[in-house]
């Protein structure tokens, strides 16, 4: 329950306040009582609402500001409503007497608007219970209504709307009195009374059927005056009013909430059109005159009418829905057809067209679906086919007075253009229409061509356009067709424009494709428009219409790019040479001949020519160099020298020649600017001259200068607000609908643009003053002083010359000029920085500041600012500041103020910002004088823009005025009108700028800045309650920026409904009301700020709010929101908009909420939200399926599914494809995005066991459904969707490919879907199928059989025919399967095919090698083996094209030039995989074998197939082939290991190392290798650099094992060589060996180009980066060490690759001569015996044991032992084993090397000894090495050093005296196997340690084990012992034996003893007695001896024997007692 005091006001603490604070204290407590009222208990109302009444009449009468009033009256009605209504009706009648009241001072005119507000909100909520008091209110607010002014009938109408809303149908009696009085009001002179007034008869409408019956057409034609001057929201309201009213008498059932009649049968849609039409002809003007200006062919109708009537048009459509305007397309276009057909030529024509142009894009375009726009595209071409067909008849009638044609074309146009944006927006789904010959459509357009008018044939070619790119397969053949018609009708002028227009319309479309065209296309398409250059003199006819379309066509060859462009330049530069004269002195002869008809040709063709060059400039930038100019420079120069003689070209020949005169200037000004400006250094002094005669021309001056044209765009873009809506972002209706009169004939070689929207270029007289504007700014820093300062005196003298109209226009053109020029700082702070011209610029630029254009205005402030940045002057800056403040002080005109104050904000703008604390201050002062200045509305607005300006300059500085600030703000938006909403824009602005001038200081705890806080959060509640959407996009961006800087203190609850109702009400007409659209980006973007820190929190409120909403008019986005969420919203308003930033918005937010945290909760609901996306489409067209191999048994339910799309698609309707397309990616973000959550999202068995523990989803689980989505979207008609789903679908194959099906062992859980996934991959291999879907699915092909999922030779033979089938392609060549994409593309589809079967042939070889198949048929690799001939040719010749893409050439042509360029990336992305086939198939098949087929034989059609080499390749013996292939193997990996970039993925460096492992796999490669011992050098450097750089696990130990292979072939190759030494000189000695190897006779290692030194630096760099302390620097600082200092800390990877590292350092001195051997062992040793130090460290503290466990014994190093290591286990057993390797090599037994070998070796035992001295040793691990070190080196290590070997034998014998019994045995049995060696070696020690471990034993009769481990070490001394008596002599060995015999019983015990005895005594006992039973039998006579001749031994023996029987049999009761039979005897004999 809500307690009593939140609900009341605090009046005591409201009193304390100031009049200010105390309007914020009210509006804050209105506010919180609105949301805390609905959520009270009733009693709690009820008990407080006497005192609440009280309260809220006290603000009543105490004089509201407009948004408190709105509360307050929803407050009360609140209150009535939820409490006691029966005193509701004395409120009443006190509003009513407030209204009657006439009092309008400032005091009294708030309450009697605040009484109409409660009087709204009363009737709204409490209904019929007040419609007895309803006829007296309403009389009262018509009387008052009468006498009002124009805030109160603002608030009166909006009054009258609520009540109507609150009454419905009980308001009946007074609908009429209400109509009469909105009659009135909506044509009222204030908009904001319009757009009241609007409303109200919008409600009115619901139950007032008179007016869409008997009043219709009176209630049109006040709409149609209501258009009259109205701004752009009355004029949607009204629209939307009409649009509503026609609607409702076409379908009264579905518009409004009761029953409606229709009456007088006005449902017709022909009559409804027929008042559109009406309205657009007529206006609100009488029948007569609007007669008569269509005879004259003028128009009196306003554009704001026409405007008006349009939009109301779309709001019509939207409301009877897609559904109708499918059902009626027919009716729908006829009208439209009509009204189009009788304008005839002029601006009003080309309005017309533009408005049903926007029309069409608006219904067709948006409310239709992909299927109902293929029939809309039907009946649109059918229309086009009527017209032409009429038009050809009244044509063959010899009508050709050009009616017919000129009603025709504006048809043909409007039909065009929306058919090719129909087109373009269905994309490769229109393919079946195109090809439909029913409809004709390319016929229909074709045909239009051949029209007379230029405008219908220029928007046919533009269709021609949108088809190429809508669908580029029909971009080829579409060329051909127009060439052979141009060809074949070259003699008729409109078929020499028409075609030509269209043929360079398709060549321009291919900048937008990414398939491109063939290159002969542009060779055809340039001689063709040469050979119309050369012929245009022949024939006078048609001599403009050649040369026009000539250079038309050069144009759009040149947007193809520099790599076609560059082989047809010198062709070009001829023509341009051709079209100019040789010099100056030639074109001043030419000037005194020729005619008028002659020039007007010279003038199109030069022109063109200009154009031409500039799409050079623009398009083929890097072939433009300095001789390339330099050739430009003699055309340009005589295109300059041209200019000043145009007024003498006009003059002689008159008007017949004036229209090209300024299409010349603006093609030579357009140039100009695109060159660079010391190009036509000489001609500086023409071209001012001309441009200054431009901006000052007479013939300019009576003209309106055209502002929108190009001022805005010299505006900040922050100021553009200032100018209205239409200029602050695109987009703009008007701007679509009524702009200056702009059309494609005005400047056809606009076809050449690069965007998808039909062009409008303005006429060349409307752009010429932009294009001059631009080249001034860019030449005037370029002249000399003197003239800059004269031109601009020249300015100022001519300004004040002038008056009136006049002045405005040249002031504009100069201050446009200026601007421009200040743009760019850096070039004209020269120029402006002297006095003498900074003057008179600042002169203009501040005149400027008084002009009556907003646009002009803000221009000249953003000019100024510019000039002070260019300064850079403190005092001028000052200056300029002082002289706003004077002017600010004597203007009284709102002009001139609303400047100066502007110029006063951006002063600062770009030098840094206001420094000054003084400055701002005085600033500020003057600025919030004006802004309060309430009685002008705009300097109001352009002051508090200016303060914004001044809080974003300021920053810091401007936190001491923060305070102020939001007091003058606050007080504001409290009481400012809303008939002014242009102020609450700029206050919301302020607000703005305030908050981000706190920023995180908004998070502070003090008391102000609470304070603060509270102000910007009742001012963004402030400017919400307003109605304008500009004002509440604004309140949403503060409440963003709020959220931003503390986000505690935004509370979600509220801010996410009011999104979500933001997007609701938004949702319709999403292409009609600009501000809206403002509103819907302010809503997205903060929505997805929100969704990046709290998703689940936000949707969980926005589906709560919508469910909570009562909407009468639900929306299409009300269900979906309702049913899927707001993801679902966001998906279907995606699908609606068009706006590129809004959308943008809409997927990031998206792509967020689809991969948020909570995940695992809502995974289902998003991927199901996914496939019902891809499931709502209706595509013109289907893809077939080949059904029968989808499911070849037919029972498949799953694949049935797929098939079979629902009828029903859920909550959606109708998708397009970019939006489902969108859905897909979704899908594939969302799979990666559960790849870094969570394991078990891809292993089933995990998330079924963590399923049912909570409730959370994984992906797993709805495996079915992404296989549907990705199936669903791969079989989609549309390519780019059909990418999508390839994409996905490939994503799933990779990320599921392992994951097991629990139920099943040894299956896969993708093996269920292999139906669907074969059915998916089909359609992508068809005949018609493009190459970059088809490289897609050679991809995902070659994925899924790599995959492993595939088991049945059926399964795998059935995708394997799809791969044979692209391969069959490849071996046709482009030649057989048509040419229609460029030759690059073909490329990528080639080498797309010859990566799929290079991967499938490396997965098949390595699952061969793997697993074994029975029968050899039915595998993978039996299916590749009957292709491999064909593919090894083509991986060869792929191999060889890329070879040559990287080697420099010098005799390559342009062709082979631009192909190179363009297939470079198809190269990089395919090679490796290629590669490593290839080495694979040669390691197969061998490098040397007999080749009869050519090796050039169906090679892919690759650009860069030089044709070289093909006759030599078959004049090569099999060895030369070999070896190219393998350097051509080699070339390739090396070129690409050497340095490869950070992006290179590591596949491609992995492909690379394996197939230089294949290659080494071959004895004859490796021999190859082996004997160039540069090339092994270089490699092992690539090796290196590659090991340094890569931290891949998989990559380092290919590398080793690469390395591996490499020294191994050195190894055989020096072994063959001594081999061969041996048998060619039959010299046996040793030393004719060690002169092979490296290192020679010297010893010496070159770095390199040694192997060995290679070799070295590789082990050494893995050695360090595992165990850094091996280097002595690294060693003395631990904090280099990292973790990985120590071998236990690495993991299982490390280990093996330190392993690898230690196998190569073993083979190294085999590779060298003895010299060289002996060089690099001090190396080798150090390493080993640094790497067996750290392990040989025990890890952790001194009381862990030592890991014995990990170091084997000596006699289990072989390599077969059968014991399998680990970890550190495997680098102690590796070394080991290397430490015996290179001890016992070759080279220590050479005379030469021995004794240097043995002084290295005996260092190195030195310090192996040294390092047991050390702390926290392994003594155990010390001594293994020890004595595999001792044992390898032989008896010669020690011989020569007796105090060496003394150390030796002290470390064995402390060893066997060792405290740790773990020690003691390692000691012994490591004793047992060194004294188990050779005699030679063994001999020492078996002296020396033998009596000690005499000793040892003797000992242990006193001192028993007494436990496992000192046991052990016993046993160890016996076994020692053992091999020490069987070493021995065969003489001497019975001494010993009668030594171990009483030893051995010595350690027995007797019956008492035994009994009694410790388990590991009892042990030795029974052990002794085991080796005495095996021993005595073995040595009989010893054993009898000893036993006769001690009887004590004997009855010791005789003791342990009886005592052991006992034991026996004490044992064996107990067990024998135990047993039991069974419970079930089984029966064994049977018989």
């Amino acid at each position: 329950m809500t307690s009593v005091q939140s609900l009341l006001l605090d009046e005591e603490a409201c009193s304390q306040l100031s009049e200010p604070q105390r309007a914020e204290f009210i509006f804050e407590w209105l506010s919180r009582l609105k949301k805390l009222l609905p959520s009270s208990d009733r009693a709690t109302v009820k008990q407080n609402q006497h005192r609440l009444v009280d309260q809220l009449s006290c603000v009543l009468v105490g004089s509201p500001g407009p948004p408190a009033r709105g509360l307050l009256a929803d407050c009360l009605a609140l209150l009535f409503r939820l409490g006691d209504s029966v005193p509701s009706s004395l409120l009443v009648e006190k509003c009513n007497d407030l209204i009657r009241v006439r009092d309008d001072s400032p005091s009294g005119l708030p309450n009697r608007l605040a009484a109409v507000a409660c009087l709204g909100a009363m009737f709204e909520h409490l209904g019929r219970m007040l419609s007895g008091l309803f006829k007296d209110t309403l009389a009262n607010l018509l009387k008052a209504l009468k006498h009002a002014e124009s805030q109160g009938r603002y608030e009166i109408m909006m009054s009258l709307e609520r009540m109507l809303r609150g009454l419905g149908a009980g308001a009946a009696s007074g609908h009429r009195d209400v109509y009469k009085a909105a009659r009135t009001c909506l044509t009222d002179r204030s908009m904001a009374v319009r757009c009241a007034a609007a409303k109200c008869l919008l409600e009115l409408q619901r139950e007032a059927a008179f007016l869409w019956t008997s009043e219709l057409e009176n209630a049109a034609t006040l709409c149609f005056r209501a258009f009259e001057g109205s701004d752009h929201d009355a004029r949607v309201l009204v629209a939307k009013l009409l649009g509503s009213l026609l609607a409702s008498a076409l379908d009264p059932g579905d518009h409004g909430s009761s029953p409606r009649h229709s009456g007088r049968g006005r449902g017709a849609l022909e009559e409804v059109m027929d008042l559109l039409s009406l309205g657009f002809v007529r206006g609100g003007a009488g029948f007569l005159r609007a007669s008569g200006d269509m005879l004259k062919g003028t128009s009196s109708v306003s554009k704001e009418v026409r405007i008006g009537v349009t939009q109301a048009c779309v709001v019509f459509v939207s409301l009877m829905g897609g559904a109708w305007l499918e059902a009626n397309l027919a009716s729908f276009l006829s009208p439209l057809m009509a009204l189009v057909s009788n304008f005839g030529t002029g601006d009003a024509a080309a309005a017309t067209c533009r408005c049903v142009s926007f029309i069409l894009r608006s219904t067709v375009g948006s409310l239709l679906g992909e299927k109902a726009q293929g029939n809309a595209a039907r009946q649109l071409c059918a229309t086009v086919a009527q017209h032409k067909h009429t038009f050809d008849l009244s044509a063959a009638d010899g009508n050709t007075d050009g009616k017919a044609g000129t009603s025709s074309q504006h048809v043909l146009v409007c039909c065009l253009l929306e058919l090719g944006a129909l087109i373009q927006d269905l994309g490769s789904m229109a393919a079946p229409l195109l090809t439909d010959s029913s409809t004709g459509l390319l016929d229909s357009v074709i045909s239009v061509l051949l029209h007379p008018m230029p405008r219908a044939r220029l928007a046919a070619a533009w269709c021609l356009r949108c088809v190429a790119v809508g669908v580029p397969s029909q971009c080829c053949p579409l060329l051909d067709r127009c060439a052979e018609r141009l060809t074949t009708l070259r003699s008729c002028p409109e078929a020499v424009a028409g075609y030509g227009a269209g043929l360079a319309a398709l060549v321009a479309a291919v900048q937008c494709r990414t398939l491109g065209i063939p290159c002969d296309k542009s060779k055809a398409v340039l001689d063709l428009s040469e050979d119309l250059l050369r012929s245009a003199s022949q024939n006078a006819r048609i001599a403009l219409q050649r040369m026009h379309i000539g250079w038309l066509l050069i144009s759009s060859l040149c947007t193809l790019g520099p790599a076609v462009v560059d082989q047809h330049l010198p062709r070009l530069l001829l023509l341009w040479r051709c079209v100019f004269p040789a010099s100056l002195r030639e074109q001043e002869m030419e000037l005194r001949r020729g005619d008028y008809f002659t020039w007007k040709v010279t003038l199109e063709g030069r022109a063109g020519a200009l154009c031409a060059m500039k799409k050079l400039l623009i398009h083929c930038k890097d072939l433009v160099t300095d001789d390339i100019i330099g050739h430009l420079l003699t055309p340009v120069t005589c295109a300059v020298a041209l200019l000043p003689k145009l007024p003498a070209l006009v003059g002689s020949y008159g008007s017949r020649v004036a229209a090209w005169a300024p299409l010349y200037r603006l093609r030579a000004y357009e140039l100009l600017a695109a060159l660079p400006p010391h190009v036509y250094r000489e001609s500086f002094g023409l071209v001012m001259n001309q441009l200054v005669s431009d901006l000052l021309a007479p013939e300019n001056l009576n003209r309106p200068c055209s502002e929108p044209d190009f001022l805005p765009s010299l505006c900040h873009h922050d100021d553009l607000p200032l100018l209205g809506p239409a200029y602050h972002e695109s987009g703009y209706v008007e701007d679509q609908v009524y702009s200056v009169a702009g059309s494609l004939d005005n400047d056809p070689f606009a076809l050449c643009v690069g965007s998808d929207e039909a062009p409008a270029p303005l006429p060349s007289t409307a752009a010429l003053p932009a294009a001059a504007t631009y080249l001034f700014g860019l030449l005037f820093p370029h002249i000399i002083s003197a003239q800059r300062v004269k031109i601009l005196e020249q300015f100022v003298q001519t300004l004040k010359q002038l008056k009136s109209q006049r002045h405005q226009t040249v002031q504009t053109h100069v201050c446009a000029a200026l601007c421009s020029l200040l743009m760019d700082p850096n070039t004209c702070r020269g120029c402006l920085g002297l006095e003498e011209a900074r003057l008179p610029a600042a002169s203009l630029l501040l005149g400027a500041l008084d002009a009556n254009s907003a646009a002009l205005r803000c221009a000249a402030a953003e000019g100024l600012a510019r000039l002070v940045q260019v300064v850079g002057d403190t005092g001028f800056t000052v200056s300029t500041a002082l002289l706003c403040f004077e002017r600010l002080k004597s203007a009284r005109d709102a002009a001139s103020r609303s400047g100066c104050a502007l110029a006063l904000g951006t002063l600062h703008r770009y030098v840094g910002g206001v420094s000054s604390p003084q400055h701002l201050s005085t600033c500020l002062g003057v600025i919030f004088t004006l802004s309060q200045d309430t009685t002008s509305p705009e300097v109001q607005t352009w002051s508090l823009h200016s303060l914004s300006l001044l809080m974003e300059q300021s920053c810091s500085l401007y936190r001491a005025h923060a305070g102020p600030s939001f007091n003058l703000v606050l007080r504001l938006l409290l009481s400012a009108s809303p008939t002014h909403p242009e102020v609450h824009r700029s206050l919301g602005r302020c607000l703005h700028g305030l908050i981000a001038c706190l920023g995180p200081d908004l998070q502070g705890e003090g008391s102000d800045m609470a304070a603060l806080r509270s102000s910007c959060l009742v001012a963004c509640g402030a400017m919400q309650a307003t109605p304008h959407c500009l004002v509440q996009a604004r309140a949403v961006s503060c409440l963003q920026q709020l959220h931003m800087f503390c986000p505690q203190h935004v509370h979600l609850a509220s801010l996410v409904p009011t999104l979500c109702e933001i997007l609701l009400e938004c949702s319709m007409l999403t292409n009609l009301r600009s501000s809206q659209l403002f509103l819907r980006q302010a809503a997205v973007a903060c929505l997805r700020q929100l969704v990046q820190r709290e998703a689940p929190e936000v949707r969980r409120l926005a589906v709560m709010r919508v469910k909570e909403l009562q909407r009468r008019d639900n929306t299409q986005l009300d269900i979906t929101m309702k049913e899927v969420g707001l993801e679902g919203a966001l998906f279907s308003l995606l699908d609606q908009e068009s706006e590129a930033g809004l959308r943008r918005d809409i997927r990031e937010t998206l792509v967020h909420m689809m991969v948020s945290g909570d995940a695992g909760s809502a995974l289902g609901h998003r991927l199901k939200l996914c496939k019902d996306i891809l499931a709502a489409s209706t595509a013109c067209g289907s893809v077939g399926r080949e059904d029968d191999e989808a499911d070849p048994g037919g029972g498949d339910d799953d694949s049935l599914a797929f098939r079979a799309r629902s009828d029903s698609p859920g909550p959606f309707t109708a998708m397009r494809w970019s939006t489902r397309r969108f859905a897909v990616e979704c899908v594939c973000r969302i799979i990666a995005q559960c790849q870094k959550d969570e394991p078990a999202h891809f292993d089933l068995a995990l998330a079924q066991e963590k399923r049912q523990c909570d409730s959370t989803d994984f992906l797993v689980l709805h495996l079915g459904e992404l296989v549907r989505v990705a199936f669903m979207a791969a079989t989609d008609p549309h390519e780019r969707l059909r990418l999508a789903g390839l994409r996905s679908l490939l994503a799933i194959i990779v990320h599921f490919k392992n994951v097991a099906e629990p139920e099943f062992p040894g299956h896969v859980i993708l093996e269920q879907y292999q139906a669907n996934v074969g059915a998916a991959l089909r359609p992508a291999f068809g005949a018609d199928a493009p190459p970059d879907v088809t490289a897609k699915a050679c991809e995902v092909c070659s994925t899924w059989l790599s995959s492993g999922v595939l088991s049945e030779p059926r399964d795998i033979r059935r995708v394997h025919q799809l791969l044979a089938s692209s391969l069959a392609k490849v071996r046709a060549g482009s030649e057989a399967r048509g040419q229609l994409y460029n030759e690059a593309t073909v490329t990528m589809e080639n080498l797309a095919v010859l990566k799929a079967w290079a991967q499938v042939y490396i997965a098949a070889i390595w699952k061969s090698g793997r697993e074994v198949d029975p029968d050899g048929t039915d595998g993978l690799l039996a299916l590749v083996q009957s292709d491999l001939p064909e593919l090894s040719r083509l991986w060869l010749a792929a191999l060889r094209d890329y070879s040559a893409l990287m080697l420099p050439r010098d005799d390559v042509t342009g062709l082979e030039t631009e192909m190179a360029s363009q297939t470079a990336s198809y190269y990089s992305a395919s090679w490796a995989p290629i590669l490593h086939a290839t080495a694979l198939w040669l390691r197969s098949a061998g490098f040397v074998m007999c080749d009869d087929a050519p090796a050039n034989l169906s090679r892919p059609v690759t650009p860069t197939s030089m044709g070289h080499g093909s006759s030599a390749d078959a004049l090569q013996s099999p060895e030369d082939v070999g070896a190219e292939r393998l350097h051509l193997i080699l070339g390739l990996s090396v070129h690409f290991l050497c340095s490869p970039h950070s992006e290179d993925r590591m596949e491609n460096i992995t492909s690379c190392l394996r197939a230089l492992q294949a290659l080494l796999d071959v004895s004859w490669a490796r021999g190859k290798i082996a004997c160039d011992q540069l090339l092994s050098a270089e490699l092992l450097g690539v090796l290196h650099r590659l090991m340094v750089t890569r931290e891949s696990a998989s990559v380092q130990a290919d590398l080793l094992d690469l390395l591996a292979r490499i020294v191994t072939a050195t190894q055989e190759h020096v072994r063959e060589k001594r081999h061969s030494a041996e048998v060619d000189d039959g010299a046996s000695e040793k030393e004719t060996l060690p002169e092979f190897g490296e290192g020679r006779d010297t010893g010496g290692l070159v770095p390199g180009r040694s192997l060995v030194f290679g070799a070295l630096e590789i082990c050494l760099s893995v050695l360090l980066r595992k165990l850094p302390v091996l280097s002595p620097k690294m060693a003395a600082s631990e904090h280099l060490c990292g973790p990985g200092g120590s071998v236990w800390n690495l993991s299982d990877s490390d280990c093996l690759l330190v392993s690898s590292a230690l196998r190569v350092l073993s083979q190294l001195p085999s590779v060298c001569s003895p010299e060289g051997s002996i060089s690099i062992l001090p190396t080798i040793l150090y390493l080993l015996l640094g790497v067996l130090r750290e392990l040989a460290i025990q890890p952790g503290t001194q009381h862990v044991k030592p890991q014995v466990t990990v170091w084997p014994l000596p006699d289990t190093l072989e390599a077969d032992s059968g014991l399998n290591f680990t970890g550190p286990g495997l680098v102690a057993r590796t070394l080991l084993l290397t430490l015996k390797t290179v001890l016992a090599s070759s080279p220590s037994r050479q005379e030469k090397s021995g004794d240097a070998w043995k002084s290295i070796a005996r260092s190195a035992l030195c310090t192996l000894l040294d390092a047991q001295n050390a702390d926290r040793m392994d003594e155990a691990a010390l001594l293994t090495g020890l004595t595999v070190f001792l044992s390898a080196a032989g008896p010669d290590l020690c011989a020569g050093a007796p105090a060496l070997h003394a150390v030796t034998l002290r470390r064995f014998g402390d060893a066997m005296d060792h405290k740790d019994p773990d020690v003691a045995g390692r000691c012994f049995r490591l004793l047992a196997w060194l004294f188990g060696t050779r005699p030679d070696v063994s001999a020492p020690y078996i002296r020396s340690l033998g009596p000690a471990l005499l000793r040892f034993l003797q000992n242990v009769e006193r001192r028993r084990p007494q436990c496992p481990e000192e046991l052990q070490a016993v046993l160890e001394a016996i076994a020692a012992l053992e091999v020490l008596v069987l070493a021995a002599d065969v003489d001497r060995r019975p001494q010993l034996v009668g030594v171990l015999f009483p030893l051995l019983i010595s350690f027995l015990l007797d019956e008492n003893a035994l009994s009694s005895a410790p388990a590991p005594s009892r042990s030795l006992h029974q052990a002794a007695l085991k080796d005495l039973m095996r021993l005595g039998p073995q040595h009989p006579a010893v054993f009898r001896s000893l036993v006769s001749t001690s009887p004590p031994l004997k009855a010791r023996l005789e003791a342990a024997l009886k005592g052991s029987q006992e034991s026996a049999k004490t044992s064996a009761a107990p067990s024998s007692t135990s047993k039991s039979s069974p419970s079930i005897t089984l029966k064994t004999n049977f018989l």
